[in-house]
This record gives structure tokens, C-alpha cells and sequence, in this order.
């Protein structure tokens, strides 16, 4: 059993607000890409959390992938504290709820409410034991929340063996551009 983490920065941080944003097509098709790229390595498990952006995008992108590759993989969302999202609007209470359901397995870390940082530490040492490399979609020179996820997966591989995969900016670019040539060439 392979199991990949995957995840990355938050959608307000990539400034995506809404589902038609054109940003949000490139994201998901680089989304598909990693995902069929480890399914083919032998990654049977996609684990990710519930944040809003490359996370719960992870879990419709592969939801997606599960119609041309059925049963090579699973998908689970894991959250770090019980009652995660409750303090979200409405709409994105609704959304984790979708992406939940889409999953084919979820649970949170923690059985508590959120009460101290130590319960984010603990949801990635979690991820880090539970899986067996990690793909981010994150950048280095533009920092964001996933900057701790970064840190502890970094201060992990000091002592273990784990792949990490990055997802820059330009490596983002390189796809818009790569997307945005297709669409001009369909039009020829």
C-alpha cells in the first residue's frame, strides 16, 4: 500500500473566490495530472485534509479520475480536530460536505473540538506516518499556511525516508501556458 499526501495552499491565498474562476481550470487539470502521474507509480491511497482550495479540489480532481481507473485507488480526507469547518459561511460548510462525501474514507485526527495548535502538530505528524510521500502545490518564495506543512514534511525527511513533490508558480505557469496553447490550437 502507497499513500500520498497531497496539499497546498488555501484558494483566498491563490485568490480564487468562487468555482468560475479561469485560474481554477488550470489548478484542477494540474490536480488531474498528479494524481494520474500517482495512481501509475502505485499510489493506492490519495489522503489530503479539508481545507478549502488545493485540498478539497484533490478530492473532486480524483473523484473525478475514479471512472477511468476503478478500484486502483481510494481517497480520504483527514481533518485535524472534530467539528472542522463549523466556524466556515454556510456555502463552504456545504462544500467540505460534498467533499466528504465524495471520499471513501474521512475522519479527524482528533476527536476533540479545536483547542490548541498542538492538534495541527498532530495532524501532521499524523499525515507524515500515514502516508508514504507528499505532493504540494506551493511555493517557497510566496508563503502561505501551507508553510507548516512544508516545514514539518522537511524536519521529517531529515530522519525518514519520504518523497516530496513541489508545485511552484512557474511550474503552474508552464501549465496555464501549456492549456492556454491547446485552446488556441483547437480553434485553428
Amino acid at each position: 500500500m502507497k499513500r500520498l499526501w497531497l496539499t497546498g495552499y488555501r484558494s483566498y491565498e491563490l485568490g480564487v473566490f468562487n468555482d468560475q474562476d479561469p485560474k481554477l481550470t488550470v489548478l484542477k487539470l494540474v490536480l488531474n495530472d498528479i494524481i494520474v502521474e500517482a495512481i501509475e507509480s502505485g499510489y493506492d491511497w490519495i489522503i489530503t485534509g479539508g481545507q478549502m482550495g488545493i485540498e478539497q479540489w484533490s478530492v473532486e480532481a480524483a473523484s473525478k479520475l475514479k471512472q477511468q481507473y476503478p478500484g486502483e485507488f481510494q481517497v480520504a480526507v483527514m481533518t485535524p480536530f472534530a467539528e472542522f469547518g463549523n466556524q466556515w459561511n454556510e456555502n463552504n460548510q456545504q462544500k467540505l460536505s460534498r467533499v466528504r462525501a465524495l471520499a471513501d474514507f474521512t475522519a479527524n485526527v482528533s476527536a476533540q473540538p479545536y483547542r490548541s495548535p498542538q492538534q495541527l502538530r498532530n495532524y501532521q505528524e499524523f499525515m507524515l506516518k500515514h502516508t508514504d510521500g507528499a505532493v504540494m502545490i506551493y511555493d517557497v518564495e510566496k508563503q502561505g499556511k501551507a508553510q507548516y506543512d512544508y516545514r514539518a514534511i522537511h524536519n521529517y525527511m531529515q530522519n525518514h525516508e519520504y518523497d516530496l513533490k513541489m508545485v511552484d508558480f512557474d511550474d503552474l505557469q508552464d501549465a496555464a501556458n501549456e492549456y492556454q496553447e491547446n485552446q488556441n490550437n483547437s480553434f485553428q
